[in-house]
C-alpha cells in the first residue's frame, strides 16, 4: 500500500474516503493520534482507514463527521463503502439485489440477511467467522444492515421468503436476541410487499433440503439466481438452472403453510 501522501483518491471508493478523512483532519491541524483520541478509536485504525486498508464502520464514520465538523459529508459516502466489507464473490449479488424488482428465496438454516436485526447478524458472524477481528465483524454487521435500506425505499422489491421452521428454533445470540428477531420478523410479515411462509418441522424430505437460494427478478424479465455453498456463493444465469430453481421454489411454497398461518406460528414463538 502506498504511503498516505501517494494514495490515489480515484483508485477506489475506499481510497477516496481515506483521502477525505485525511483532508478534513489536516484542515483541523490534527494528527492521526489526535483524531483517534477525539473519536475513541485507535491511531492504528485511523491510519488503516486513511490508507484504504480497512473499511470504516458506520459508527467510526459518524464520529469522524462530528469531531471534524464535516456537516455529514463522510456519512453520505458510507453506503458506497459498505459493499467493500462483503466478500468479493458476494458483491455482484448485492448490486443485483439493489436493482431487483422481486426477490424470492428459501432459507433452511438461518434468517436471510435482509431480515436480520443487528444483534442477530452480529451473533451469526461471531459464530461463523471466529478468525475475524472485532472491527471486521462490525464492518460486516454494518454492511448487512445497510443492505436492508432497499426495504425502506418508496418502491421496495416484492419479497417472498420461505423459511424452514427450524430457523425459528435455532437460538442465535441467546433468548433475548431471538425474541427481538422474531418480533422484527412479525413486523416485516405485516408489510404489503413482503410474504413469509414457513415449512413446518413435520414436513419430511422436500426439494429445499439442497440448500438456500434467492431468485432475483428484474424489469427486463430476465431472472438471476444466487446459490449459497459452504465456501462461497454463485450467481447463476443459465436458463435451465433458473427454471430448476424456480420449480423448487414453487414446490416449497406448496409445502409451506399459508402466509397467515405462518405468521401465527411465528407469533407463538414469543407468546
Amino acid at each position: 500500500m502506498p504511503a498516505p501522501r501517494d494514495l490515489d483518491p480515484s483508485a477506489s471508493p475506499l481510497a477516496f474516503f481515506g483521502a477525505e478523512v485525511r483532508r478534513y483532519r489536516a484542515e483541523k491541524g490534527w494528527s492521526q493520534e489526535k483524531l483517534g483520541e477525539q473519536i475513541n478509536y485507535s491511531i492504528a485504525l485511523v491510519g488503516m482507514i486513511e490508507t484504504a486498508k480497512r473499511v470504516p464502520s458506520r459508527d467510526f464514520t459518524a464520529r469522524c463527521d462530528e469531531a471534524l465538523e464535516t456537516g455529514g459529508a463522510l456519512t453520505r459516502l458510507w453506503p458506497l463503502l459498505s459493499r467493500e466489507a462483503y466478500p468479493t464473490w458476494f458483491r455482484p449479488f448485492v448490486e443485483l439485489e439493489r436493482e431487483a424488482t422481486s426477490l424470492k428465496g428459501y432459507e433452511p438454516m438461518v434468517l436471510p440477511g435482509l431480515f436480520q436485526t443487528e444483534a442477530y447478524a452480529r451473533a451469526m458472524l461471531l459464530g461463523g467467522r471466529p478468525g475475524d477481528s472485532p472491527e471486521q465483524i462490525e464492518e460486516m454487521v454494518a454492511a448487512r444492515i445497510e443492505r436492508q435500506a432497499i426495504l425502506e425505499r418508496s418502491d421496495p422489491p416484492a419479497l417472498w421468503i420461505v423459511l424452514d421452521e427450524g430457523v425459528l428454533h435455532r437460538t442465535i445470540g441467546g433468548p433475548e436476541v431471538m425474541r427481538n428477531q422474531i418480533a422484527r420478523l412479525i413486523d416485516l410479515g405485516g408489510q404489503p410487499k413482503i410474504t413469509i411462509q414457513i415449512v413446518p418441522k413435520e414436513t419430511a424430505a422436500h426439494p429445499g433440503l439442497a440448500g438456500a437460494f434467492v431468485i432475483a427478478g428484474f424489469r427486463n424479465g430476465v431472472d438471476v439466481v444466487y446459490l449459497e455453498t459452504a465456501a462461497h456463493g454463485h450467481i447463476v444465469q443459465r436458463r435451465e438452472d433458473i427454471e430448476t430453481v424456480t420449480y423448487v421454489f414453487d414446490a416449497l411454497r406448496a409445502e409451506a403453510l399459508p402466509q397467515r398461518a405462518s405468521l401465527e406460528l411465528i407469533a407463538r414463538m414469543v407468546a
